[in-house]
């Protein structure tokens, strides 16, 4: 049967605007400072509709700034939308210049908004038995819908696309396509400004459209309508329904002088799409579209250098000069170690066979020691497979190239623990563990590209393939290209192929380091990097393999016991319900609450009404349900994402946990952990933090020590502010947030009460995360004015406090970024934006930052100097965990006076503040009760 031939007509603006918002709170800004949300996002949707859908005509549909006949008959037309964003508009050009080098079709028409065109577009292509397709989420388009025109509704948030056909209109509006303008009409839409009738909604409308049909045959019979206040409207309000109708019938008569057959898709322009790609750093899609041209065989199979330059300025292995030797005999092999003994410092990156440092087999290391060239020394290495062969009793058979790892280690094991010799990587803190895991001790570490690139900026992306394109302007061969995206094992590739990969990675992490070098440098962010981030990486190394122990029978009771107040928990919630259902089920959830028990509804979703935690925080105090469903949630998160997990998370090799630790992540400066994530255990509850329990010293001989920062950040915001009132606090070894309380509430500090300190608490933290009164009376229950009120004292005693934010504003409205102590920067793109909700989330984050980014680094240097001095004292105690502003250690019992001194003076002596720094410290059988 032959296919039916099909027509996508794309709302652009509508998708732009989606896109743009849909990237809100982490916008893609490139590095040259522009928003490229809407386009990107774009770009995503037009490759998903060619890709899957093959449409046989296509176009692209925009309004454009000129006044329709919509705004001359109701001037308050769309009056109430938001002007479009300056960042988003700007960025139509791009948008526009893409979709003409995908060459699809752009059509737009003064006069007219794209509904029009869209409309009398579909009309025309019904007529020539075209299916068409509106890609659109705008619900005035379901008048269009019959069956050959339907609606095809993106998806939100991970959703599939919807198709919506004459059914779905009914389903969706109550009515068939032909009288969704009469309902419009009557219920107006507040999108567009559409005033329909006041007080008459969809309930109200439907049965009317449904019994007369038009708004006319409604007017005509307003009289014989039962209800009274629905005449009393109607009458009232004759005109303004009928102009409502005009306002939202899509005109399908637009003199646009276009063929439907000229609309048929074309191959796009790909060289004007790598041009602009480039230019936006689309680098996923650059690359995607380089792979198109090889598969697709756009570009010549065989090109000179000069031809693929002027290609595309983007260089490639292929086009590049260079000089990669894969270590195959003796002579290299020796040529090799000759030239790593004369060099000062070298590049080297391993190439292994897992993600998991500790658990991955050696099958090559990669140097670098000028930029161009670069050598490939295969291993083999036994000690793996021996491993594995003892533990599963499978190990993989492989045919292995190279050299025995016993002999590399025995000839270059010396020049990596020489310290004089300075190492450089990408991502070193990996391959420090791989070469330790095999008997390699590394020394002299003096520059990681991606921590330099991430001190520059934490808003950008710091793999080695994203550096070499926006520093390099150089398209790397990717993983993904070497192993098939993963389909092979990397030992099945031939040798040449994944030396010539290896080889890539080390001189193009060289050519960075001398770029990034003066880049930081220039930034005044040498010492950041030299006295915190470089020396950082040995230490986080060393703890992730040091690892932690866990007692598995105590999470196995634990899980137990769980799972029966799980149950306890389940029969309440059925006893306030009324009736058993799915409680992991949201749908049966929201019948429960909002059909059978009426609670009020918080939020609405596309499936109904949300269930989500923060609707249940909302309705704490309307149900006794809702406490029993917020403590059933909690504990079944515990026990799934901890209890259960953590054992199998555990090293089969050592027995032990190994969290990963990043400095890269967070844009503050803090260190985040996965695999798991440690950092997130619940603390608040009992339940919670009797979770680390399980967190054990290694022998019956140790014990953990915990040591915790007292309030570090509040009296870092005294330091900064440099307020009076706070400084005194803290040097009087006040409690501060009884201080706090006394001034804000006009007391004497002994007349403070628990909940006026729980209050002070709330606020202190608050001010530190620009909390407004909105956000403090949610947190303390409170009405808005008595938050704001409370807000004013708060100032009001604490000048200094207000002007640090006030100046920390106006710093970052000024320069896009704001610092810390150590002048560590956090850009904000969104600092200057025109609508208020975004500019002030990033004026929150530019007060919180300076805080939240010292006391980050402020531990970092800690840990730096704690590590240094176990090493000088030859220790056994181990640095195993840090969990925000806390440091846990597993110490033999014969050290705890010593490294309670030790890690007590190290963190109070971190850096200098005008107030006196408390570090809280504690030992015991776990660590719960060490804290």
């Amino acid at each position: 049967m032959k296919r039916k031939a099909t027509l996508f007509l794309i709302d652009s603006m509508g998708i732009a605007y989606r896109s743009y918002f849909a990237f809100i709170q982490n916008p893609l800004i490139n590095s040259k400072g522009e928003n490229t949300s809407a386009v990107y996002g774009f770009v995503n949707y037009l490759n998903k509709i060619l890709d899957e859908q093959k449409p046989d005509y296509i176009a692209a549909v925009f309004d454009t700034d000129a006044p329709t006949f919509r705004h001359k008959a109701y001037k308050e037309y769309k009056a109430t939308r938001n002007k479009m964003p300056d960042d988003m508009a700007a960025s139509l050009g791009y948008l526009k210049d893409v979709v003409k080098a995908y060459n699809v079709p752009v059509i737009e028409l003064d006069g007219y908004e794209a509904d029009d065109i869209m409309g009398t577009l579909a009309k025309k292509a019904e007529k020539e038995k075209i299916d068409t397709y509106l890609v659109t989420s705008d619900k005035d388009f379901m008048q269009l819908v019959s069956t050959k025109v339907k609606l095809y509704r993106p998806g939100k948030f991970g959703t599939e696309d919807e198709i919506i056909d004459e059914d779905g209109v009914v389903h969706k509006f109550g009515v068939p396509p032909n009288q969704v303008i009469d309902m419009l009409g009557l219920i107006g839409d507040t999108a567009d400004n559409v005033p329909g009738v006041p007080g008459i909604g969809p309930k109200t409308a439907e049965p009317l459209v449904k019994k007369y049909g038009t708004i006319e045959k409604i007017l005509e019979n307003v009289d014989s309508i039962p209800q009274k206040g629905v005449r009393e409207k109607l009458r009232n309000n004759r005109d303004l329904a009928l102009l409502s109708k005009t306002l939202v019938t899509i005109d399908v008569n637009v003199p646009v002088q276009v063929d439907i057959h000229h609309l048929k898709g074309k191959e796009k322009d790909h060289r004007k799409l790598i041009e602009l790609f480039e230019r936006l750093e689309f680098r996923t899609h650059l690359k995607k579209l380089k792979e198109q041209n090889v598969v697709e065989g756009v570009a010549p199979k065989k090109e000179s250098t000069e031809e693929a330059s002027s290609y595309s300025d983007t260089q490639n292995i292929k086009t590049t000069k260079h000089s990669y030797t894969i270590v195959t005999n003796d002579a290299e092999y020796l040529k090799l170690l000759s030239t790593l003994k004369k060099s000062k410092a070298f590049v080297f990156d391993t190439e292994t066979t897992s993600k998991d440092p500790l658990q991955a087999e050696l099958v090559g290391i990669a140097f670098s020691v000028q930029s161009q060239k670069a050598f490939y020394l295969p291993v083999i290495d036994d000690s793996a497979a021996e491993k594995k062969k003892d533990l599963f009793d499978n190990a993989e058979s492989f045919t292995r190239e190279g050299f025995e790892l016993k002999r590399v280690i025995k000839d270059f094991g010396p020049l990596f623990a020489d310290a004089a010799i300075k190492k450089y990587g990408q991502n070193i803190k990996y391959d420090l563990l791989v070469l330790a895991s095999k008997g390699f001790e590394v020394n002299g570490v003096a520059f990681d590209t991606m921590i330099a690139a991430y001190t520059l900026r934490s808003d950008r992306q710091h793999s080695l393939d994203s550096l070499a394109l926006e520093h390099l302007n150089y398209s790397m061969v990717s993983f993904d290209e070497l192993t098939n995206k993963g389909k092979k094992d990397i030992r099945e590739i031939p040798i040449h192929e994944v030396g010539e990969y290896s080889a890539e990675d080390a001189d193009i992490t060289f050519q960075l380091v001398d770029i990034l070098h003066d880049k930081i440098a220039a930034a005044g962010l040498k010492p950041l990097c030299t006295d915190i981030e470089f020396p950082l990486i040995e230490v986080l190394a060393q703890m992730e393999r040091n690892g932690v122990k866990i007692d598995v029978p105590f999470l196995s009771k634990m899980s137990g016991e769980i799972g029966k107040e799980l149950e306890n928990l389940v029969d309440q919630i059925y006893d306030h319900a009324g009736e058993p259902f799915n409680v992991n089920s949201t749908q049966q959830l929201s019948t429960i609450l909002f059909e059978k028990l009426k609670l009020r509804t918080i939020k609405k979703t596309k499936t109904g009404f949300s269930t989500d935690v923060g609707v249940l925080e909302a309705l704490r105090h309307d149900h006794p349900i809702i406490t029993a469903l917020l403590d059933y949630r909690q504990l079944q998160k515990l026990k799934s994402t901890y209890v259960d997990a953590l054992p199998k998370l555990m090293n089969p090799l050592t027995g032990k946990l190994h969290t990963s630790f990043d400095q890269s992540v967070a844009a503050t400066g803090r260190l985040s952990s996965s695999d798991p994530n440690l950092q997130n255990i619940p603390i608040r509850t009992e339940i919670g933090r009797k979770t680390r329990k399980a967190f054990v010293p290694s022998d019956s001989n140790s014990i953990i020590l915990s040591a915790d920062y007292s309030q570090i950040e509040l009296r870092i915001m005294a330091h900064v502010a440099g307020d009076e009132g706070m400084l005194e606090a803290f040097k009087n070894n006040e409690d501060i947030h009884a201080s706090t309380a006394a001034k804000v509430f006009g007391v004497n500090q002994k007349d403070v009460t628990r909940d006026m300190r729980r209050k002070a608490k709330e606020i202190n933290f608050g001010i530190m995360y620009g909390i407004g009164p909105f956000g403090l009376a949610s947190r303390l229950d409170i009405s808005q004015t008595e938050a704001r009120e409370i807000i004013q004292r708060y100032f009001e005693r604490f000048p200094k406090v207000n002007r640090y934010i006030s100046e920390t504003i106006a710093f970052a409205h000024e320069n896009g970024f704001v610092t810390t102590l150590n002048d560590r920067r956090r850009y904000l793109a969104e600092i200057n934006n025109k609508n208020q909700n975004i500019r002030s989330h990033a004026e929150r984050q530019a007060i919180n930052m300076p805080i939240q980014g010292t006391a980050a680094d402020m531990i970092k240097i800690a840990m730096i100097n704690i590590h240094r001095e176990i090493k000088r004292k030859n220790f056994q105690s181990k640095m195993i965990l840090q969990v925000h502003d806390e440091l846990v250690f597993d110490i033999p019992t014969t050290e705890e006076a010593a490294m309670k001194k030790i890690v007590a003076k190290e963190m109070k002596e971190a850096m200098s503040l005008n107030v006196p720094i408390e570090v809280d410290i504690g030992t015991g059988k776990n660590w719960l009760d060490a804290h």
